[in-house]
C-alpha cells in the first residue's frame, strides 16, 4: 500500500470516528435536554457509584482512541518503511531552488522527474536554513535541516504533474521556492536521464 492510501485511510477513519461522535453527542445531549429538563424532574437523580455507566464512558473512549492511534501509527509506519529495491534521489534545498541529483549524476533545478511505477526515495538536506519539502498529491512533507539528511518516499504510481512547495518560511523568496514533479513511462524517463542538460 501506498504511503498516501495509509495516511488518506487514517484521515478518513479518524474523520468517519468524529462525526459518528459530534451526532451521537449531539443527540444524546437533545433527548436528555427534552426528557430531563425541569419541568418533568423538579429534583434531580443522582446517578454516583454506578459502576457500569462509568465503565462504559472509560471503556469506549479509551478504545476508540487507541483505534484512531493504530490507524495513525500504521500510517507513520507506511511513510518510514521504504521499499528495498526504491529509485533513490538526492534533494538539495537552498534559498530559494529545490536541486534533484539522480543516481546517475545528473542534476536539474526545480523540476523532479521519475518513471511511473516505481518508489521513489527522496534524501533531503539543506545547504543554509530550514527548508520543508511539500508534495501534497502524495502527502509527503520533510524538513531539510542543515548537515543532516532526512528522508521521504513515495509511490509514482500516476502519470502527470504536480506541485512541490517549501512549507517552512525561509526568507523573503520562500513563496517563490516552488518546483514540479513530473511522473512519465519508464522510457521517457530514462531518455530524459541521459540526455543533455
Amino acid at each position: 500500500m501506498s504511503p498516501a492510501h495509509s495516511v488518506d485511510l487514517a484521515f478518513w477513519y479518524i474523520l468517519g470516528i468524529s462525526l459518528v461522535l459530534l451526532l451521537g453527542i449531539t443527540a444524546v445531549m437533545v433527548i436528555f435536554v427534552v426528557r430531563y429538563r425541569r419541568s418533568r424532574h423538579p429534583v434531580p437523580g443522582d446517578i454516583r457509584d454506578n459502576l457500569a455507566l462509568e465503565l462504559v464512558w472509560t471503556v469506549i473512549p479509551t478504545l476508540i482512541a487507541l483505534s484512531m492511534f493504530y490507524m495513525g501509527w500504521k500510517s507513520y509506519i507506511s511513510l518510514r518503511t521504504v521499499p528495498e529495491d526504491a529509485m533513490q534521489v538526492e534533494v538539495t534545498a537552498q534559498m530559494f531552488s529545490w536541486i534533484f541529483t539522480y543516481e546517475n549524476g545528473r542534476e536539474s533545478e526545480n523540476e523532479l522527474v521519475v518513471p511511473l511505477g516505481r518508489a521513489v526515495k527522496l534524501n533531503v538536506s539543506s545547504v543554509d536554513v530550514v527548508h520543508s519539502l511539500y508534495i501534497p498529491a502524495f502527502r509527503i512533507k520533510i524538513d531539510a535541516v542543515r548537515g543532516m539528511t532526512t528522508y521521504a518516499w513515495f509511490q509514482a504510481d500516476e502519470q502527470g504533474e504536480y506541485d512541490i512547495q517549501c512549507t517552512e518560511y525561509c526568507g523573503t523568496g520562500h513563496s517563490a521556492m516552488t518546483a514540479r514533479l513530473r511522473i512519465v513511462p519508464e522510457q521517457e524517463y530514462l531518455a530524459w536521464l541521459e540526455a543533455e542538460e
